[in-house]
C-alpha cells in the first residue's frame, strides 16, 4: 500500500513538472515568435505613448503589411542602436509632402487628419520634399512631431520594412505621463 502511494505521488510530481516545463516552453515560444513586450524610451509619441510604456507588440513574421496609422517598431542601427517606435504615415508608392510654413503632411496630395500629433510639423531634417516611398519600405513619424528623430532625418529616412520589429497593439504598463509625474492605468488597451 506505501509502496504503491509512493508510486502514484512519484507519478502526480512528474506530471506537474512535465506541465510547469510545457507552460514554461509555450511562453517562450510565444514571446520569442508571436508577440514582444517592449519599451517606449523618449518622448516623440507623446501625447499617445509616455516614455516607459510597455507594448505588446506583434511580431513583423506574422504582421507585415503595414498602413498608415499603424503603430510600428524599428530598429535600424546605421540610425540608433536601439528600438524606436513610431507611427507609419505613408507606405509604397505613396507621395510624401510637409509644408513646414504650416506645419501640414500631406500623402498623395491629401491633407492627413491627424487627431493623434501633439504639434503641428515645423521641424525640418533633412529630407527633400515631396518624396515617394520606396517599394517595401514605410515613412514614419512621431506623434510627438517638433520633438521626434524620424523619416524627416536623412538617417533613417524611409524605412525598409525588414528593419520593421513588429506593430504594437497593446499597451500593457502605463510609463509616468510627462505632465502629471503619475502612471495613468486607464490608458492600459488597444492601441488607435
Amino acid at each position: 500500500m506505501d509502496e504503491e502511494k509512493k508510486r502514484e505521488g512519484g507519478r502526480d510530481l512528474y506530471e506537474w513538472v512535465q506541465a510547469l516545463v510545457c507552460s514554461v516552453l509555450a511562453v517562450v515560444v510565444v514571446f520569442t515568435f508571436v508577440i514582444r513586450l517592449i519599451g517606449v524610451d523618449g518622448h516623440s509619441m507623446v501625447p499617445t505613448l509616455q516614455d516607459g510604456d510597455r507594448l505588446l507588440v506583434l511580431n513583423s513574421m506574422l504582421y507585415h503589411d503595414y498602413q498608415a496609422g499603424d503603430i510600428v517598431v524599428l530598429r535600424k542601427s546605421s540610425f540608433l542602436d536601439e528600438p524606436i517606435v513610431k507611427r507609419v504615415i505613408a507606405t509604397e508608392g505613396q507621395v510624401v509632402d510637409i509644408d513646414f510654413v504650416t506645419g501640414s503632411v500631406y500623402v498623395d496630395g491629401i491633407l492627413l487628419k491627424e487627431d493623434y500629433i501633439n504639434e503641428l510639423t515645423f521641424t525640418e531634417e533633412g529630407m527633400e520634399f515631396p518624396l515617394i516611398v520606396p517599394e517595401g519600405s514605410i515613412f514614419v513619424m512621431g506623434d510627438n512631431r517638433n520633438h521626434s528623430n524620424d523619416s524627416r532625418d536623412s538617417r533613417l529616412g524611409t524605412v525598409d520594412t525588414r528593419y520593421v520589429i513588429g506593430k504594437a497593439v497593446l499597451l500593457a504598463f502605463p510609463g509616468t505621463d510627462i505632465l502629471t509625474g503619475k502612471r495613468d492605468f486607464g490608458r492600459i488597451g488597444v492601441l488607435a
